[in-house]
């Protein structure tokens, strides 16, 4: 895990919006630079707002920067000119039903995309289907399944599935497992973790909770409105901070025995 399969530089991401008041700007990204080794995962997490999202839809290419680079496998990449195909960064959205049909059977999502981008014949389409299921830990019997007849978890197994057969050497996680109940989402973390091992896959991981970034990343990057303020490896990062605000992160989730504390007195007290 020598070699840089992505390499971001200076990304810049500004979101303009017009009000009877005028014209307003928010700097979404700023001068945001990182670098992810091959067969790695890198965490970039952060508040909301924090700009993480943005970044990682600009290198999956959904967003077009305003400033700055993304390369790709040694490939400049952008909006307009990345690949689609095989070999480009595909992303796993918090949300599965933002990626799946519900009226197009599991199969038939997967095997469209078999057949937009890749010389298989129909039986060949339909076994390898049948692979990519069951590297997810699903079966046969789910491909004839509509999503809206699946948990919530199988249907995120299903979007990984649909983001594998595009044979990705970059796979973008935003708030994959955070929508899921703790047993399942433990479940789906471990596949994930299963499937970079087997594979040598690349993760670029969007979260914000510390506990599943410390499980399945190798380095981590904590942002703040927009901009990178910690950068290491996830053990050094999250273990000893070097920054206040990283340090306000980590005290903010709540432990074992931790209660609410409560008000001695309110300014609505009779």
């Amino acid at each position: 895990m020598t070699d840089n399969l992505l390499a971001v530089r200076g990304l810049r991401k500004v979101f303009t919006t017009r009000t009877a008041g005028g014209r307003h700007e928010h700097v979404a990204v700023d001068d945001v630079s990182f670098d992810i080794p091959e067969g790695s995962c890198l965490a970039i997490v952060g508040e909301s707002g924090s700009g993480k999202t943005t970044t990682a839809r600009i290198v999956a290419g959904l967003e077009t920067a305003d400033g700055g680079t993304v390369t790709l496998a040694g490939q400049p990449s952008d909006r307009r000119g990345r690949r689609r195909g095989p070999g480009s960064a595909q992303m796993v959205f918090q949300d599965p039903f933002g990626s799946l049909d519900p009226r197009q059977r599991v199969g038939s999502a997967i095997e469209e995309l078999l057949h937009l981008h890749h010389r298989l014949g129909r039986t060949e389409r339909r076994a390898r289907v049948v692979e990519l299921l069951t590297q997810v830990g699903l079966d046969e019997r789910h491909a004839g399944e509509l999503p809206g007849n699946l948990s919530g978890g199988q249907r995120q197994r299903v979007a990984i599935a649909r983001a594998l057969s595009m044979e990705p050497k970059l796979l973008i996680l935003d708030e994959a497992v955070s929508a899921l109940d703790v047993s399942v989402q433990a479940q789906v973390l471990n596949l994930l973790i299963d499937i970079r091992r087997q594979t040598g896959i690349t993760y670029l991981f969007i979260s914000h909770d510390l506990a599943v970034v410390r499980q399945i990343s190798d380095r981590c990057l904590v942002m703040r409105d927009g901009r990178v303020v910690e950068e290491g490896r996830t053990a050094d990062v999250l273990g000893n901070p070097a920054e206040e605000y990283t340090r306000l992160l980590i005290d903010a989730v709540p432990r074992p025995g931790w209660v609410p504390r409560r008000r001695t007195q309110t300014a609505f007290a009779p």
